[in-house]
């Protein structure tokens, strides 16, 4: 899961209220944790933060961090410890035990294959299905991964130590290990009936080892006076490399077959996603249809809740692929390019057979429901959350560096302030005879001082010092649609934007541009102004800007776009220019 960069979207230090219900669902998660060492990992006058991420996979995790340190991850409301927290408490999982050959794949995002696993003599650990479970090595007791068991331990026996055995989240060396102060593995020794255990592991591994072998490791001992025990360590290596070989055999294999079922269970997700936008939720007025729009105000609204479409992880890879596939297959839709580049819906035939005798599934029949609010006839629409964030470029990154916040990291004006405060406070240059004022000093007067002010400006207010570092940021914005993976882009979010303008014969027009900016659908808004204005409307290309289209509607319409945009789709107010050019009333005579 953390085997690449994720990206953080907030750091905010925890509420009273909810360390309390943290160190709750912790106790009630981890039993074996007892009061005072749940006390001594969450110091009450320590300051915790709660940082929530993405990961490549666009994954949402909430990690709780002390002193910079991970101690807890959350997914989808199931709690996992870090090995910062296991190294402290390595008995707090059930733990299988591999090679240590076998971490370096670990790391690299594999799962830990029941061929690695090293079964002790006493037997394997009782573990359920799904149970939070460690990796240990052989000679370490200090855990190095945390993960799901894929199977229970009464299956791996019955299995033959074959297939998966843990699902692996999280190891050490990976990006969550990096995010903490990357502290390297402690050496942990065994209990006494685990080194007993471990003993007799060995013992059977001399056995396993070719007597050739096992000469030539004396030979290499006498001729560099190793002990014994380091010849017990070489053969043990050399049976961990046999274990490695095969489990990266029965590794590919088992990988190869879970991309086949996820690219067919991708496959018919997109085919049921698309049957049902087609039965109902596209509309013969709103055709022709672009495919980009079509894709997301209609094919994602259509996935099932607690699923994923992703068309990447599809056997088609893209979206145009598939919908060919549906043209040349069942002729169900007709794709044209109407204009250079850009895809539309152009025909749909309802009375195909596989379209009819697609039953809409039940848990979508809300989502399916026409809006009866604006009484537009599309589907419901939600505004997308919008965020103002801010990249720290390369004049302010010394300010940024205590809290590993490097150029072009992106920061919430919140975590700003926080970070900048909390530089102030550690290089104690609060102005000790008036606390409103900050002392400058070399770093921030080359962050945040022009040349002409070197010599003048000695302090700055806080409001001041907050203002002009937001000001020598680069500003970005992130958006947030319902159901989907934020986007985020740099510079300022480009507003709706309404205009009047002459065509022949001094007749005025209304146009809309950037309605696909905020996730709304050209056709679906200029179906629902015809209604309203009682005038007729048509959509032209941009020049310049690809899957961008204007929404001309006859007469001047300010008011009509503006009732709609606002009260209708609930769009803010700052994100549509234009409003203050509609025509005041006129007085009654």
């Amino acid at each position: 899961m953390f085997a690449k960069p994720f990206r953080v979207k907030s750091n905010t230090v925890i509420k009273g209220s909810d360390r309390r219900k943290l160190k709750a669902n912790i106790s009630a998660a981890f039993p074996a944790l007892s009061a005072d060492e749940l006390s001594e990992l969450f110091p009450n006058k320590e300051e915790l933060n709660i940082v929530k991420i993405y990961t490549h996979k666009g994954d949402a995790v909430t990690l709780y961090v002390l002193h910079k340190n991970p101690l807890f991850f959350e997914v989808e409301k199931q709690l996992y410890p870090t090995v910062y927290v296991l190294w402290r408490y390595p008995a707090l999982l059930s733990a299988l035990r591999t090679w240590p050959p076998v971490l370096q794949k670990l790391i690299g995002g594999a799962d830990l294959m029941l061929p690695g696993v090293v079964v002790p003599s006493s037997g394997l650990l009782d573990v359920k299905q799904g149970e939070c479970c460690a990796v240990t090595l052989v000679n370490n007791r200090a855990p190095v991964a945390v993960g799901t068991a894929a199977v229970s331990s009464a299956e791996m026996q019955r299995l033959g130590m074959k297939g998966r055995g843990i699902c692996v989240l999280h190891t050490y060396m990976d990006n969550l290990w990096a995010f903490g102060d990357k502290s390297g593995l402690p050496s942990l020794p065994y209990t006494e009936s685990e080194v007993q255990v471990v003993n007799s592991e060995e013992c059977e591994a001399e056995d396993i080892v070719e007597k050739e072998e096992v000469k030539r490791c004396v030979e290499e001992e006498q001729s560099t006076n190793e002990t014994v025990a380091d010849v017990a360590c070489i053969e043990e290596l050399s049976l961990a490399e046999e274990e490695e070989n095969k489990g990266e055999k029965v590794n590919e294999e088992e990988e190869k077959e879970e991309q086949r079922t996820s690219q067919a269970t991708m496959d018919a997700l997109l085919l049921q996603c698309f049957l049902h936008a087609l039965k109902s939720k596209v509309k013969k007025s709103e055709l022709p249809l672009l495919t980009s729009t079509f894709l997301r105000n209609h094919i994602f609204s259509c996935c099932p809740s607690g699923k994923q479409l992703d068309i990447k992880k599809s056997s088609y890879k893209k979206l145009s692929k598939f919908l060919q596939a549906m043209q040349q297959q069942h002729n169900l839709v007709q794709i044209k390019e109407l204009t250079k580049g850009v895809e539309s819906i152009v025909q749909v035939d309802w009375k195909n057979p596989v379209l009819r005798s697609f039953n809409v599934p039940k848990e979508t029949d809300v989502e399916a429901t026409p809006a009866q609010d604006g009484g537009e006839g599309e589907s419901l629409y939600h505004p997308p959350e919008i965020t103002t964030l801010y990249s720290v470029s390369a004049r302010l990154e010394p300010l940024f560096l205590d809290a590993n916040r490097r150029k072009g990291a992106i920061l919430q004006s919140a975590e700003v302030r926080s970070i900048v405060t909390e530089y102030v406070k550690k290089n104690e240059l609060v102005y000790e005879n008036n606390k409103n004022y900050v002392t400058i000093n070399p770093t921030l007067c080359d962050c945040l001082l022009e040349k002409s002010e070197y010599q003048e400006i000695e302090f700055l207010k806080w409001d001041d010092l907050f203002s002009r570092t937001l000001a020598g940021m680069q500003q970005c914005y992130q958006v947030v649609f319902p159901g989907h993976p934020p986007i985020i882009k740099k510079g300022h979010i480009e507003p709706i934007d309404i205009s009047v303008a002459s065509r022949g014969s001094n007749k005025k027009v209304t146009l809309i541009k950037n309605l696909e900016v905020y996730g709304l659908d050209p056709a679906a808004v200029a179906t629902a102004l015809q209604h309203r204005a009682q005038a007729s409307t048509v959509l032209q290309p941009i020049p310049g800007a690809k899957d961008k289209v204007l929404v001309q509607i006859q007469g001047s319409q300010i008011h009509q776009v503006g009732n709609l945009l606002l009260d209708h789709y609930q769009i803010p107010r700052k994100y549509i220019q234009g409003l203050d050019k509609a025509p005041k009333a006129g007085k009654k005579k």
